[in-house]
């Protein structure tokens, strides 16, 4: 049984911090109490355009063919950026490619926070690991991957689905279909993959959450959206859990199938959650796999040193089994 008393610390370590914000009305004294007694670090600015800040950095942790770029949101009015890896041979010949869109972890969103994975998948595609592929790097807003309409430019999954997706369809030469489109994260980003992939399965077929805060969406599910004191998601059922559930309730013929791999290291503080929710959806009826990442903690770039390869072959498997002809 899942207990509320568990959440100071759990929220703590599954987001890295919280956010003082409240979308809806504000709790009452009887709501849950779920913040930390002690004092909590100034939250970091938040720039819908968040590249590396040190260009020489930059150089030595990004493959030569990575490139930061930005567009102008349609509902928002602002630059929105993106970092986004073009595999070797793209500047030269006329191919599409298949593209995998990765959700950073913690909040607020940047761009930056996770764009160094792309070393993994420039080796992986020199090592003929994988077949050339298209990897973006998103900035998930205000609450990463979260939309908070109630706040100044806050609909952070809303831009990703509604906007990204399409303005990297039509810029660049990626096949422009569900088959050849994957999406995954880790932690913050693997609970917003989750809840993405059942809001929008018709946008992704290959799907790879990792290192997912699943106790807190429990949390979210159990105190009427509730994450802590001070936040709160609307409308309910806006959590990994019911919308997992809302997915598989849907007639046949609107429940596109997903291609779901799990992935989590035995170390990390949300490994037991994670097994917890793989069990749910099998009782849901929902088909997956789970990879442990042996004696990993919480760490991104720990878990693709030791399993990145199964992590990018989950999706070019689908994109194997779906290339258009030529």
């Amino acid at each position: 049984m899942f207990s509320p008393r568990l959440l100071p610390s759990l929220l703590i370590l599954a987001l890295g911090c919280s956010v003082p914000l409240t979308h809806g009305q504000a709790p009452k004294k009887s709501d849950p109490k779920v913040t930390s007694a002690k004092k909590k670090k100034a939250e970091p600015a938040f720039s819908w355009v968040a590249p590396l800040e040190n260009a020489e950095w930059a150089a030595k942790i990004l493959p030569p063919t990575m490139k930061h770029a930005t567009f102008t949101s349609p509902s928002m009015g602002v630059e929105v950026g993106y970092y986004i890896y073009l595999p070797p041979g793209y500047e030269k010949g006329a191919a599409r490619y298949p593209v995998v869109y990765h959700l950073h972890g913690g909040r607020p969103g940047a761009e930056n926070k996770a764009a160094r994975l792309a070393r993994y998948v420039d080796e992986a595609i020199a090592k003929g690991t994988i077949e050339p592929t298209i990897y973006v790097f998103p900035n998930g807003g205000p609450v990463s991957w979260y939309d908070m309409p109630e706040m100044k430019q806050g609909m952070g999954e809303s831009v990703f689905v509604k906007e990204l997706v399409p303005h990297i369809d039509a810029t660049y030469r990626t096949w422009g279909t569900r088959e050849g489109r994957a999406l995954e994260g880790y932690s913050q980003g693997g609970r917003g993959t989750t809840r993405i992939m059942f809001k929008h399965p018709e946008l992704f077929l290959s799907v790879a959450p990792g290192g997912s805060g699943y106790g807190p969406e429990k949390h979210i599910q159990d105190n009427e959206g509730y994450e802590s004191e001070t936040l709160r998601f609307l409308p309910l059922g806006y959590n990994a859990w019911d919308l997992a559930k809302a997915y598989q309730a849907r007639p046949q013929a609107e429940r596109p199938a997903l291609n779901i791999l799990i992935w989590d290291g035995t170390k990390c503080f949300n490994y037991d959650f994670n097994l917890q929710y793989s069990a749910y959806l099998k009782e849901l009826g929902i088909s997956h796999q789970f990879l442990s990442i042996p004696e990993v903690p919480h760490t991104v770039t720990g878990s693709y040193d030791v399993k990145g390869d199964a992590i990018m072959q989950h999706h070019q498997k689908t994109f194997a089994a779906h290339r258009p002809k030529a």
